[in-house]
């Protein structure tokens, strides 16, 4: 993190100026002349207008990087050159590093200490792994006969439509469009409208980084208007999607009735967070179950939101839980020493707040927090929320909140917390606690997650996939895996 302190952050935040244009085939385009505000978080100030995109400029944007896929350099440069095209991206994200923070501060709430340290970290290092891995991957010559010869190569799979979600503005970007781009596809992205602003940034400096027109475009619009016209569009090949479970429904039917899209969901999720008495370090196990809920306001679709807990030591680890919520230090999210910012904006912080009020008139028990704070400021702040005696039917237990709202279950035996863990429709992580090692590698294999954590959680880097089970999705981001989805097998048999 940068020595930059509050006040010149808020300096910065005041001078702060971003065109709100859509960016297609290289350039800025206004498109209709329709926007719409990006209200910030932090104080419901507005930050930008933005072009407010439909079908028209879907279809713009699509034929473009179709230009780009079908007559233009990038499927036909040598992957080496894909990848250093991609290093030099990811050389200009660490140069304008501090804007980016700023920007994704500024729309979503998000901490600065946190869009600067994980955040872009995490971008810049996505398009720098791939960039490294493009010229690394290898085709197969099975062996056949001695009278003939096969071969099976992977081709890029054409133009992908990538929709992304507002809690993590750029890496989720990064985890589509840098495996889509270093495999040869050309992207069209359409960002959230809440988080835009830092999408048609990472467009601007692609193309500033010399990719060619066309293969990185941005639209901003809404998901029932741009993100359908994406979902249905005929030229798009592959779609890639990050978000609710329910818009992933939407998805799957645009494919149906278009054109068969491949279709790649990245949902939702309920993870549970098993912690067993023989835990090696009970204090760093709450300690990690507290910062998991409420890193990023709690707006994670892997967020431990299910701590499951032994009967025997369910008391103490949450007493601990609930310290450190009511320790935390909620804020503005420019200000450095601040760990929680503000939700997103004030739907998603009313819809956070009704099911805390459910969890209320359903029974459980209301350790700590629940209410807005800081409503002076305008911004939409919650304060870190902990529930104990949660009813596994209820909805505490069942839905996804994506807030800092956690619901502690407590469970007598192994059997127990394992049928606890898998109660859910959703299967996206899980973590466990324990000194066993038989027990980790049972409990790993019974857990219905694509991701299970032991003793940690939130760990990995960018050599292992990410992603779900169950309705939390298909696919994987991350890794070599993900170039699979913007790829496609060919065989060429030849007979000698």
């Amino acid at each position: 993190m940068p020595a930059v302190p509050h006040d010149e952050w808020l300096r910065r935040a005041k001078a702060f100026q971003l065109s709100g244009a859509h960016h297609i085939d290289g350039a800025e385009e206004a498109g209709g002349g329709a926007v719409f505000p990006v209200v910030s978080p932090r104080d419901g100030r507005v930050v930008a207008d933005v072009a407010d995109g439909g079908a028209a400029e879907v279809d713009a944007a699509v034929a473009a990087a179709r230009r780009a896929f079908d007559t233009g350099p990038w499927p036909r440069l040598a992957p080496a050159e894909r990848g250093r095209a991609l290093l030099r991206l990811a050389d200009l994200l660490e140069e304008r590093r501090e804007e980016l923070a700023l920007t994704v501060s500024l729309e979503m709430g998000k901490p600065i200490s946190d869009a600067y340290g994980i955040e872009l970290r995490a971008a810049i290092t996505t398009f720098r792994w791939y960039g490294q891995l493009a010229d690394k991957l290898t085709d197969e010559s099975p062996h056949t006969a001695p009278d003939a010869l096969a071969l099976v190569t992977r081709e890029p799979a054409g133009v992908v439509g990538a929709v992304v979600p507002w809690n993590f503005p750029l890496t989720l970007a990064g985890w589509k469009v840098a495996p889509a781009l270093a495999a040869g596809c050309t992207v069209v992205l359409k960002p959230s409208e809440n988080s835009p602003l830092s999408a048609l940034l990472l467009a601007r400096l692609a193309t500033e980084s010399g990719i060619p027109p066309g293969v990185l475009n941005v639209v901003t619009g809404d998901g029932p208007t741009a993100g359908r016209a994406l979902g249905l569009h005929p030229d798009v090949d592959v779609l890639a999607f990050t978000g609710s479970t329910a818009v992933g429904r939407h998805f799957l039917r645009y494919a149906a009735d278009s054109n068969l899209k491949r279709v790649w969901l990245e949902l939702g999720g309920k993870s549970p967070n098993i912690v067993l008495p023989d835990a090696p370090d009970l204090d760093r196990a709450a300690a990690t179950a507290a910062w998991g809920i409420f890193f990023n306001q709690g707006e994670m679709c892997t967020a431990p939101s299910r701590l499951l807990v032994h009967s025997s030591i369910a008391e103490r680890v949450t007493e601990a839980v609930v310290r450190r919520a009511r320790e935390l230090r909620v804020g503005d999210p420019l200000d450095p020493e601040t760990e929680m910012g503000a939700l997103v904006g004030r739907t998603h912080l009313d819809r956070v707040r009704d099911h805390i009020r459910h969890g209320v008139d359903e029974g459980a028990r209301l350790r700590t927090g629940g209410d807005r704070v800081l409503a002076e400021t305008g911004g939409t702040y919650l304060a870190p929320t902990v529930f104990d005696r949660v009813d596994p039917g209820s909805r505490l237990a069942r839905e996804e909140i994506f807030g800092p709202v956690l619901s502690v279950l407590a469970f007598d035996d192994l059997d127990e917390a394992v049928r606890l863990a898998n109660a859910t429709e959703y299967g996206l992580a899980a973590g466990l606690w324990t000194s066993d090692l038989s027990t980790a590698h049972r409990v790993s294999r019974a857990l219905k997650a694509g991701t299970v954590w032991v003793n940690c959680y939130e760990e990995g880097d960018l050599t292992v996939p990410f992603g779900g089970m169950k309705q939390s999705g298909n696919g994987r981001d991350k890794s070599a895996h993900a170039l699979e989805k913007y790829t496609e097998l060919k065989t060429t048999w030849i007979q000698l």
